[in-house]
């Protein structure tokens, strides 16, 4: 499976769902209690919006790296490692930061030649796609942490 995350794309245009993620994000953890996990073994509020941060990281170098590069090979990086320090992230900076990283993708997206959606990349864990799964992943990454933030 190229996307784990296709099931929460909406099926709108893609980077209207990547615009707006911020802003739902926001609404989303508005009022919440950001030190209780949202489920017995789970993460919390602090650390969701810590590692949907580190993952805007992540994809913006992603975008470039694919974009710039023919058979550009995707570095995958393991989630619970990054999350050891998330304990003594700020949840507001964090969100803040993504915003403006994603406003940041969004616009570099924007500039891009169509054709580049349709070049190829590795993944080692998923095989081989198109960019514009890596900007679908991203949008349903966004998805799946509004489901769990509910």
């Amino acid at each position: 499976m190229a996307n784990p995350y296709a099931k929460f794309l909406t099926g709108s245009d893609l980077m209207e769902q990547l615009e707006t993620s911020p802003a739902q994000l926001s609404a989303a953890v508005k009022g919440k209690d950001v030190d209780t996990p949202l489920a017995p073994g789970k993460w919390n509020v602090r650390q969701i919006l810590a590692h949907i941060t580190d993952t805007e990281i992540a994809f913006s170098f992603r975008l470039r790296q694919a974009a710039a590069e023919t058979g550009h090979v995707i570095q995958p990086f393991d989630q619970d490692k990054w999350a050891t320090g998330y304990a003594s992230a700020d949840a507001e900076t964090a969100l803040a930061l993504f915003g403006v990283l994603r406003k940041w993708n969004v616009q570099f997206l924007r500039g891009l030649a169509p054709e580049v959606f349709d070049r190829e990349v590795i993944h080692p864990e998923r095989g081989t796609m198109k960019f514009r799964t890596i900007v679908e992943t991203m949008a349903g990454h966004d998805g799946n942490h509004l489901v769990q933030l509910g």
